[in-house]
């Protein structure tokens, strides 16, 4: 299965907003395993974080706020 960047993307940026959603109490703490999830990539199939993380490890990262009008 190839999965680009711009799925991958799609997929943390949606995983981070479910988790901000989810609040602190869904908080990981350092060196935890995140659950796995599925969310659809910008091409509408789904993507889950585990074959992403079978491949390597991968690094979440946000832009708060970049994506909404300042």
């Amino acid at each position: 299965m190839t999965i680009n960047r711009s799925v991958t993307l799609a997929l943390v940026l949606s995983a981070l907003s479910v988790m901000a959603l989810a609040g602190a109490a869904g908080a990981l703490e350092v060196g935890q395993k995140a659950p796995d999830f599925a969310l659809n990539g910008i091409d509408g199939k789904p993507v889950k974080l585990s074959d992403l993380t079978a491949k390597g490890p991968v690094v979440i990262y946000t832009f708060i706020a970049a994506f909404t009008p300042t």
